[in-house]
């Protein structure tokens, strides 16, 4: 099977329906299809991004069976159970499992549900239906735990209870005074201003285009179309609110780089002393997103506006922040302020209640019955 090395860099190519057909008819008896249109249609069905974890997912069960001596077509349900003590790390004694890396249950998960679909695709017996697939996956959850690594939360006004009062530590507001004062800063404010009120992931933020902001109206707000999302695979599309400030930066950025169509988000160019050198024809990479908010701690740490936090805790920050951060301090301040679960999933277009009442997992934490009684009783 070949593999398919993409630029983090640069925009991922998107994947072939032919790329899809490669990788299952090599399982397939003799590689011959029995119904190549069902994959045809799951594709179309499917979204860019599940099509590229469906090849790297078979691509890296073509190196596990291999590695095991096994062709991935003849494979069987001990194959994928070793596969699973291999990738949960209760096996480090074959070569093949010493070879693989430990991944989360999560993702094990992923895996064999993208391999079940691959061998029936194929025309062939699903090795992970199997009753001892489905215990050694039961094993391995109990031995890894469940619990989601989740990114680290970037809250309007950091870590505080009183959302009325001053920020705090990391904060949006720091990384807002942190933004430099010319197209790159620009550009960074009204990234940060329109994910905090819409509430985006990284690739709806980049797919952005001029004509889906509407407004402003009377009181400055306006409005941001969004055409495709995650859970819209269906482009119904969906409609978010833009504040005032959040308008009146995008204002700033379209005035001073003189966007007036396509892209809104876009890559700023800087010369090997930061100067700027000019603004890029195309949208942001989905992948800067996550580099942009890192660099902003940074800066946001060399300019002193983060308070108490040291240097061993800033590269923590560094470390923990994603695309995602965003996204889940948003839910945590809806939470802190008594939104309902209802209002915040319409608002930021969740489907799981489960993934919100996750992101507001710590926050009730601290502001539950034992931290209530903690505070009365203060040693």
């Amino acid at each position: 099977m070949a593999t398919k090395a993409l630029s983090r860099g640069s925009r991922a190519v998107p994947p072939r329906t032919g790329d899809v057909v490669d990788e299952v008819a090599s399982l397939a008896p003799d590689r011959q299809l029995v119904d190549p249109e069902v994959i045809e249609a799951a594709v179309r069905g499917w979204s860019a991004n599940t099509i590229r974890a469906f090849l790297s997912d078979i691509r890296l069960w073509d190196q596990w069976c291999r590695r095991s001596g096994v062709r991935s077509g003849d494979a069987i349900a001990q194959t994928v159970a070793s596969y699973i003590r291999a990738l949960a790390g209760t096996d480090r004694e074959s070569r093949a499992a010493l070879a693989t890396e430990t991944k989360a249950a999560a993702t094990i998960a992923r895996y064999l549900v993208n391999i079940g679909w691959a061998y029936r695709m194929a025309g062939r017996e699903d090795p992970c239906a199997s009753p001892l697939v489905r215990f050694e996956h039961r094993a391995a959850r109990r031995h890894l735990g469940t619990r989601q690594r989740q990114a680290r939360a970037i809250r309007f006004k950091g870590d505080v209870e009183d959302l009325d009062g001053p920020a705090s530590g990391l904060s949006l507001a720091a990384l807002l005074k942190a933004c430099r004062k010319d197209l790159l800063g620009l550009r960074d404010a009204a990234l940060l201003l329109t994910a905090y009120d819409t509430g985006c992931r990284r690739s709806e933020l980049v797919a952005i285009d001029v004509d889906d902001v509407e407004g402003p109206d009377g009181e400055g707000a306006g409005t941001l179309f969004i055409a495709k999302s995650k859970t819209d695979p269906e482009k119904g599309g969906a409609y978010a609110y833009l504040s005032p400030a959040t308008m009146a930066a995008i204002d700033r950025w379209r005035r001073a780089s003189g966007i007036d169509r396509g892209a809104l988000l876009r890559r700023v160019d800087t010369w090997p002393d930061r100067s700027i050198r000019g603004v890029g024809e195309g949208a942001l990479s989905p992948y800067s997103v996550t580099m942009i908010y890192k660099r902003l701690v940074r800066q946001a740490f060399e300019k002193k506006l983060l308070g108490a936090i040291g240097e061993i805790e800033i590269e923590r920050w560094v470390a923990s922040v994603s695309s995602h951060s965003i996204r889940v301090g948003v839910a945590q301040d809806n939470l802190a302020v008594g939104e309902s679960l209802g209002a915040i999933m319409q608002a930021y277009r969740w489907r799981d209640a489960k993934t919100v009442m996750r992101y507001g997992a710590q926050l009730a934490a601290k502001s539950g019955a034992s931290a209530r009684m903690a505070k009365r009783f203060k040693v």
